[in-house]
Parts: structure tokens; sequence; C-alpha cells
């Protein structure tokens, strides 16, 4: 019944996504023939265009099928599906193009074809993403559901019932839990069926009522799996390995595979790819855009430091920030000219005697930190970050706090989770840790939006 149903899906999807391909693809020529939007090209050959649509149709058809597309995804992120997807539609495009060349005698426009890649690109995405949450609203509504039994210690299966149970749009029911030691059964949650009977387990599985197993057990406890494997002979049904890393994994893992080996990741910057250029592209335009509005206000409180306090207005300090790299930040100065001549790098108190009286308005106000704004221009710093120490101090806080240096997997911020959180300056150093991780761990184009926003809403106010 199950392979019924997906067999309808997988057909249903690749039907819907020959739909927009071919609406992609008029549109595409529609616009570069009889929109006026693009210079007119005459002498086209309609039945060239109607001939190429066919022979989309059949490389769209091809490629997706081969590259297993429409295969569940259920504990897949709408990010894994549109790489997967471009890359689809890039090996479906280049057959195509294979095939014209091969022919010879079709002539198309580079344009429309250009046009055609683009827009089917951004309808078939659309139709993806409505697609997936019109089955999750059903699944929500217990519909299009599939059992699940998780096997492992009683720990790990507590923590992965309450995440199936929280996302509800996966559409995975716990029918049943196993735990493979004794004594763990006063922490199952309640509603969750115990089947304590090893013999009793396998007997439902065999019976064909069971769809998943997560298997989840300390890495320490690893050695089980092929056991608990061997339970299940060659029962056709899917088994997920859910390892709890504990102390081992500090940041986003992942697992690799290369020339037939297991390479898991342990520790590493969630910032590479087309994520790094996205973040990077972000901080140069954004700090591009703030330095216009910010420089008459810059050149007024250059001004009044210059007034008000003999020195430099600018103080340079050496910082650490991606990778443990040391660079030179900017700041406006705030303090008396040489305020640490005597006591070394120190923190400022709430009511510090070496500020100046413009210095405290400008740290009231954040605006002490305008200057960083080249600094991320130069690359050095992002506009969204944990906050970069300086080096002495850094070496102390490295051999009392573990995990410290991981805050540098990716680069300092002029602000960040921490700080709109009120864990800046002189206040709790783990608790800023804390929020730096959680930070790197989680990150998204979209959190450094609402950070930013709520930066900027708060009037930069410390």
């Amino acid at each position: 019944m199950l392979k019924r149903h997906h067999e309808f899906f997988k057909s249903l999807m690749l039907l819907s996504d020959l739909v927009f391909v071919s609406a992609a693809w008029w549109c595409a020529f529609w616009a570069r023939f009889h929109s006026g939007l693009l210079p007119a090209l005459e002498g086209y050959v309609f039945n060239h265009y109607l001939i190429a649509w066919l022979l989309i149709l059949g490389a769209w058809t091809f490629v997706f099928r081969l590259m297993d597309f429409y295969r569940p995804r259920r504990i897949s992120t709408h990010g894994r599906e549109f790489v997967d997807l471009v890359k689809a539609s890039l090996l479906a495009l280049l057959t195509f193009l294979g095939i014209i060349f091969i022919m010879r005698d079709l002539v198309l426009s580079r344009i429309a074809v250009l046009l055609f890649w683009c827009s089917s690109l951004v309808f078939v995405t659309a139709s993806h993403v409505t697609f997936r949450e019109g089955l999750r609203y059903l699944r929500r509504r217990g519909h299009n559901l599939r059992h699940v039994l998780i096997v492992g210690t009683a720990a790990e299966v507590r923590q992965m019932v309450e995440r199936l149970t929280w996302y509800r749009h996966l559409g995975l029911r716990v029918v049943g839990v196993h735990l493979t030691e004794r004594g763990g059964d006063a922490i199952v949650p309640k509603g969750v069926r115990l089947i304590a009977d090893r013999a009793k387990l396998v007997r439902q599985v065999k019976s064909g009522g069971i769809d998943r197993i997560f298997v989840t057990l300390p890495l320490e406890q690893a050695s089980l799996l092929p056991e608990i494997q061997a339970w299940f002979g060659d029962e056709p049904l899917t088994m997920h390995f859910v390892p709890n890393l504990g102390a081992l994994a500090k940041l986003r893992g992942s697992m690799e595979e290369f020339d037939g080996l297991s390479i898991m990741t342990l520790q590493s910057s969630p910032l590479y790819g087309w994520d790094a250029i996205v973040k990077r592209t972000m901080d140069i335009a954004l700090s591009t855009l703030a330095l216009a509005p910010a420089a008459l206000p810059m050149m007024i409180i250059a001004l009044l430091i210059k007034l008000t306090s003999p020195g430099p207005v600018f103080y340079r300090q050496e910082r650490m920030g991606l990778d443990g790299r040391r660079f030179v930040m900017i700041k406006f100065r705030t303090m008396v000219q040489g305020a640490e001549d005597e006591t070394g790098p120190t923190w400022a108190a709430a009511e510090d005697p070496r500020v100046t009286p413009v210095g405290r308005w400008l740290r009231r106000m954040s605006l002490d930190e305008l200057p960083q704004l080249v600094n991320v221009l130069r690359g050095e710093m992002s506009l969204v970050g944990p906050r970069p120490e300086r080096p002495p101090l850094i070496e102390e806080f490295r051999k009392t706090i573990p995990a410290y240096m991981l805050r540098h997997k990716v680069k300092a911020g002029m602000t960040g989770w921490a700080q709109i959180n009120g864990w800046r300056g002189n206040t709790s150093l783990q608790k800023r840790i804390d929020h730096d991780i959680a930070y790197i761990e989680s990150w998204s184009v979209w959190r450094d939006v609402k950070i930013l926003t709520w930066t900027l809403l708060g009037g930069f106010r410390n």
C-alpha cells in the first residue's frame, strides 16, 4: 500500500514539474520574441522551439528519475532539496544542450534558453515548496503518516520521541520503543508503548506494521548496532542510526564518504560555499549602505572627541578573529589616552573613571563601534558574529573555559546573539560563550537579519 502511494506521489510530482518546466519554456519564448522587452529577432522557426520543448520534457524526466529526485524527504530540509534541484536542473540542461549539439539542425535563441532555465528553477522550486507545505499540513492532521519504532538507551530514546512528537509535520508516529538497557523504564514518555521483550519487538516488525526504525545510542555503545540490525534480518524497512555524540560534537557535524570510508566531521564552521558567499555579500552591501548616512554623524563624533579630550580620534587595538587570525580593530576613542598603560588589558567597569564624558555617551549608544564598518569592508569582521577579544585575554580564557576557541570558527561581528540578549562588556563570560556557540550552530541569513534588526530597534543601546 505504501509503495503504491509513494509511486503515485512520485508520478504526481514529476507531472507537476513537467507542467512548470513547460510553462517556463513558453514564457521564455514569449519574453524573447513577443513581449517587446528584448530586441526583436526575426526569422525564428516555431517548429524548432516545439521540438526543443519535447526534448526538454524528455531530458528533465530522464535526469530527475536518474537522480532519484522524488525519493522520500521527510527528514530533509528545504535547503537540501533546493541544492539537489539546482544540480538536477543543471544536469538536465546540459543533457538538452548535448542533444541539440548532436542534432545541429535546431536553431534556438541563447537568451531564450537562459531565460528558460532561470525561470524553470523558480517555477519548480515554488512548486516543490508548495507541495511539501501541503504534505506537512496533512501530516499535522494525521494523514500520510509512517509508523516508527525507536530502539536505544533510555535518555536517547526519550529525546528522540520528544523530537518526533514536536515535529509533527514529518508525519513520523512513534508506535513503540525498546530499551537496550534495564532500569530506564521510568523515563519513557507517557503515551508511548514500551516493548520490553525483544521477541515481541521482532514479531511486530515482521508483521509489517512498521515503516522505519530509529536506533539511537551513545557513541560508546555504537558497537551494538550490528546486533540490532541482525534482530530484524532482511526486513524491507528503513533503518536510521542516530548517535549521541555528547561532548564530542561542538558545532555542526556532517558525514561524508571517501573511497568507501565514512568520515564524520565533529566540528566545522557552518559558513562555507554559498552560505559564506551570501554572508560576505550581505556584509559588503549593508556596510557600504550604512557608511553613507553614517558619514556626517561620524565626522561630528570625531570633532567632539578632538575638542574634549587630548589624543587621537580613533583607538586601534589588536583583536583575534576567524581561525585565530589577528587584525587591528578600529573604534572611536572613549577613554583617556594611555588608559591601560598601568593596568594592562582590562574590561571597562560600569562607572570607569578612565572613560571620557563623550566616551560615556558613545558607549551607551554603541556609537564607538561605527568605525568597525571599515573592518567589515576589509573582510576582517562581519556585521554579525561573536565579539572579538584581545589576544592576552583569549590566552587566559582558553585555559579555563572549555570550547572557548570554537567561537573563532566564524568572523567576529559588530553585533551578535550574545549582545542583543544583554551579555556584553563586563558580564558573564560563560553566558556569552554559550550564546556565541548557539549562534554558530544555528546560523542562517534570516537569523543575521533578525539580529541586525533588533540591534537597530534597540537604538544601539548598551
